[in-house]
């Protein structure tokens, strides 16, 4: 006879990542609440959550809005060329660009990542593979939908 015990499966635990795995980006246009995968992309989530947990991104700006392609944001300098100081290397997965991934944004190396995030508006599938996918929108795309280039994050936020 053979028993059998279900429980519940450990979660996966990163140093600097807290136990919430949403953050919620608020604009003047309302909130957009961003599912954080740790296990697809650890540093990456723990890079962005640290620079959340700084109120790094309170203030800055989604810089590029291209309608039909991307929305991004997290420069400090507001011109596509800021970061916050260092730069972390990509985690490439087996993620794919849908509408409403939230990925990192980098210059051709791949350890040239930092701060700045991107949010899909469409199927990209030429990017797959290529940049480090760290999140997906879960509620909020008809904000993003809504922003243009200038639009401020008020305010990042972790929540459960």
């Amino acid at each position: 006879m053979h028993f059998f015990s279900f429980r519940k499966a450990p979660t996966a635990s990163y140093p600097g990542i807290p136990e919430e795995q949403h953050v919620c980006i608020t604009t003047e246009f309302g909130d957009i609440m961003i599912e954080l995968f740790p296990d697809n992309a650890p540093d990456t989530v723990a890079n962005f959550k640290k620079l959340e947990r700084s109120s790094f991104y309170d203030g800055l700006c989604f810089h590029r809005v291209i309608p039909g392609f991307v929305a991004q944001g997290g420069n400090p300098k507001g011109d596509g060329t800021g970061g916050p100081g260092y730069k972390i290397r990509a985690e490439f997965n087996v993620r794919r660009h849908h509408r409403g991934t939230v990925a990192m944004a980098r210059a051709a190396d791949p350890v040239s990542a930092g701060s700045q995030f991107y949010i899909c508006y469409v199927d990209l599938p030429h990017l797959d593979g290529k940049y480090t996918i760290f999140g997906q929108v879960v509620q909020g795309m008809d904000i993003v939908d809504r922003l243009r280039a200038g639009t401020v994050m008020e305010r990042a936020i972790a929540v459960p």
